[in-house]
Order: C-alpha cells, then structure tokens, then sequence
C-alpha cells in the first residue's frame, strides 16, 4: 500500500464492507495497519436490497462490526431491483454503479478521502474472463484498476482462501451472500464451474496467469492513452475538445466537436490512403488512436448504462469517413453524435432532446423599415442582431466593387421581411443562371439539416432578395446605376446583452 501510494498519512479511509468475507478480512488487516499507515478509518455499507431480510441481517452486522472496533459508521439502501426493472437495465450493472456514486458522494462530501474495498485475485480472474467471454478489447483485459479515483482495492494480489484462512485464524465471522451461488448469473457459473474447470484440467495457476494479463493489459492500455493525450494536444484544444459553439440556428447546449481531419490524422500529417507497405501501417496506428479518441469522447458524454463497444466506435468512424453531412448515430448510454460538415458533434441526448424541444422548429418574422435609414434588429430566436447598413455606392470604391454582397435599395418594395426559411423558398442569386430551392443551396454548401433550422432570408414583396451566407438575389442586386446600397451584417449577442 505504501509502494503503491493506495493512501497517504492523514487520508480517512472509508472501508467498504458488505458483510462478506473479503471485505470484513480487508477490515481486519486495515485496523493492524492504520497506525503504520497513519490513516483514520470508518466503515461505509450500501444495502441493495437484493435479499429482502438477510440483505437487512448484513448491515445489522456490519454496523455491530463497527461498534466493536469504534469506528464511524454510514449505510445507505437502495431498491436496485425496482431501479433496473425501471431503467431496463442489468441488475449488476445497476447494483455497481449506484454502489459506487454512494462512495463517491462519500469522498464529495468530505466525509472521507479514499474507500477501500474488498477486491482479490480471484474476482480479478472472473472480471477478465467474463470479458473475455462477452467480447473485450485491451481495456477489458486490464479487468479491475487497483486504483480508481477516489477508489483503492489492496487485496488484488490475494486470493479468497486466504482471506478465509486469516479470518478463521482470527476467529472472526462473517456473512454469506447465497446469490454468490445462483449458477443463473453468469458470474456465479464462472466462479463455481469455469475456473474450478481451468483449474483442474488446464492450469492450477490460472487466476495468477489472468491477474498477470490484467497487469500487462493495463500497462500497455496507460501506454496507448499517453499516446491520445500527446494526439490531442498537437491537435490543440480548439481544434479537438471542446464545447459545442452556439451556431445562429442553434440553443446553448454542450457537447464535445471534433474535426474528422483532425480525427483520422496521425503526428499532424493527414493518415495517407495508399497501399504502400509503411504508410498502410501509420494508417492502421492512426485509426487505433482515432477509435481510442472516439471511446473517451462518449466515455465524457455518458450519462447512463450501456455497453459502447467495438461495432459503436466503427459505426462512428464509418459516419466520419463516408457520412454525409446531417446524418447522425443513437450510441449507448444517452448519447448521439452527428455529422455536421466537416466536423463530427457528439452530445448527451438529453440536452438533444433539451435543444431540440426549444429550437424546432425555430420559427420567426420581423417586418423591416428602412424609410429611416440604417437598422439594427435584434432576433432573439437565433440570438443574433441583423445590421442593415445604407452605404452610398458609387462602383469603383473599394469598399463597394462587390455587388454580390450589396442590395439595390431602390428595388426593394414593402413589405420587406426578415423571417427564417421555409420548404419551397426559390432564390436566384447574382453569378447564377436561373433561380434554385434554397435547401439544394444549403445542401451544396454543407449546410446540416441542424444548422439549417431557422436559417435567415429577406423578402421583398415574397420573393427573396436576401439568405445569410449567399449572393444577393440577382434582381436585387446593385448595379452600374445604383446609387444607394444595402449591406446586412449579422452579429451574435453575448448571453448578457441577452439579458
């Protein structure tokens, strides 16, 4: 533990305790050593309420447990069954992570700094199997981490039967959880048939043998997130993590962008597509770092349960690689990635549902009067501030040579109409031929279906003069003739000039 640094002089130490034998055997060892390790301990317990009155017993005996050696005590219960059945969730699954948000609203609160809990050899040897035999990566193969957060587990290196042999030594009891033994979970059918079979029949050290792959696993897994981490900062924080900005058409909301060049490149040079020999190999190295990059960003995102495997992170990358833009993809644990141009967004479905809910469809219409001269109209729905600017035009200025940008003021009829598009809006813009939709425009600039929704046009008598990020309409247009021109800016308004 010292070697280690699982705690430090000073640390509380919370011991989680269920009852069972490894943990009250991690109790026991803790209290001859605290004075060595100049730690405080105390005792933490979360009944799941699995086993209706012997789920009752346990904490009964953890809490006498504590008593006897006076130590603090907290407990805390939940009905995990109700919760899976209403999540639809794997009761184990669920048992896990609601015992673990306790310990770490433990640690949040102050009440202590580490919890220690309870893991051996022999439960490591089952996590890699089941791993294994549901279909794991590197990172499944590392199994239980000794140290997770806040989280420390000093009994990895032993196995059950030795914890057993102290506690007899010790003459101490403990208490037995009979769902350990339901050959109906698939834990129980490795720990009673799988590993007595392996061990018996095809290596009496295998639970040493998979602690050791764990190790390894988890020493190359740190190795390949080292090189993710060095990827990400020669990609530069603007360019790869960050929080999704606010586009004209869009709420606020967060979620994290990624320019798919920047997803598929590998030492700042564009992965190379060719069949050559070396080259085929930096590609290779660089679609392991884009798919590690792919975990970690939904592993930020996730805001439940769900398993985010390897079929996931391909489909992800296949939107990267071939996806057009607006396509998107529903991935385990609440959230969804979209494809907007050249860049992938990945955000947590519940601020999806919060942004959609609030900007579809993102309608307005404001009538403009520029009898007066020059307008700022502020448009709360895109929280944007249109500036219609009346300039003189005489053609040969620098300012004014460009009359794809500039309206005819002269041409323009009342009414005259900021509103945001509609299905059916035609416009002809200057340096084209003939008048086209404006969603086939939008489609031929990239434009997404999400960045589209309440995309701003100008009509002039209904027909439209004006579309953010086009040519005029070519019957607006300024000309040689004209003498009094339109420009229209739009400007985004900072959150506190919206309030």
């Amino acid at each position: 533990m010292k070697a280690q640094e699982f705690v430090r002089p000073g640390d509380r130490v919370g011991v989680a305790v269920s009852g069972g034998a490894d943990s009250v055997a991690l109790l026991l060892l803790l209290l001859e050593l605290r004075e060595k390790l100049g730690v405080v301990l105390s005792i933490v317990h979360f009944n799941h309420k699995l086993r209706g009155k012997a789920s009752a017993t346990d904490e009964k005996f953890v809490a006498k447990l504590a008593a006897k050696h006076k130590l603090e005590f907290r407990s805390a219960s939940l009905d995990i069954a109700r919760k899976a059945k209403k999540e639809n969730a794997n009761l184990e699954d669920t048992a896990r992570r609601a015992r673990y948000d306790y310990f770490r609203s433990l640690v949040d609160s102050g009440f202590c700094t580490r919890i220690a809990v309870a893991h051996t050899a022999d439960d490591q040897a089952e996590t890699v199997l089941a791993h294994i035999l549901r279909g794991t990566g590197l990172a499944g193969l590392s199994g239980i981490h000794p140290v997770a957060g806040p989280v420390v587990r000093p009994l990895l290196t032993f196995r059950r039967s030795e914890l057993r042999a102290f506690l007899r030594h010790k003459k101490q009891s403990w208490r037995e959880d009979t769902t350990n033994r339901d050959t109906k979970r698939m834990r129980a059918r490795i720990r009673k048939k799988l590993l007595p079979l392996l061990e018996e029949q095809f290596q009496p050290a295998i639970v040493e043998h998979l602690a050791t792959l764990a190790d390894l696993a988890r020493e190359d897994e740190a190795f390949l997130e080292l090189l993710v981490e060095e990827k990400m900062a020669m990609i530069g924080k603007d360019a790869l993590l960050r929080p999704a900005r606010k586009r004209s058409a869009e709420k606020s909301d967060e979620g994290i962008r990624i320019a798919i060049t920047d997803l598929f490149e590998i030492n700042g040079k564009k992965a190379p597509n060719t069949e050559n020999t070396e080259r085929t190999r930096k590609t290779e190295r660089a679609t392991v770092l884009s798919k590690r990059i792919v975990r970690q960003i939904v592993e930020q995102l996730k805001q439940s349960g769900g398993e985010f495997g390897a079929r996931h992170v391909e489909a992800v990358l296949e939107l990267a690689s071939h996806g057009h833009s607006g396509k998107s993809l529903q991935l385990p644990g609440g959230v969804e990635v979209r494809r907007e141009r050249d860049t992938l967004l990945f955000l947590p479905r519940s601020n999806v549902r919060a942004r959609d809910a609030a900007s579809a469809p993102c309608e307005f219409s404001y009538n403009i009067d520029l009898a007066r001269g020059s307008l700022d109209l502020p448009v709360q729905e895109l929280g944007c501030v249109f500036r219609f600017r009346v300039i003189d035009w005489p053609p040969k200025t620098a300012e004014t040579n460009n009359r794809e940008t500039v309206l005819d003021r002269d041409r323009l009829r009342p009414p005259l109409i900021l509103r945001n598009w509609r299905p059916g809006d035609r416009l002809h813009p200057v340096g084209h031929q003939s008048a086209h939709k404006l969603k086939r425009l939008l489609n031929g600039k990239r434009v997404s279906r999400w960045d589209r929704d309440g995309w701003p046009v100008l009509t002039c008598g209904g027909i439209l003069a004006w579309a953010r990020g086009f040519p005029v309409a070519a019957g607006f247009a300024a000309k040689e003739e004209t003498r009094t021109g339109i420009v229209i800016a739009v400007e985004r308004i900072d959150k506190e000039e919206q309030h």
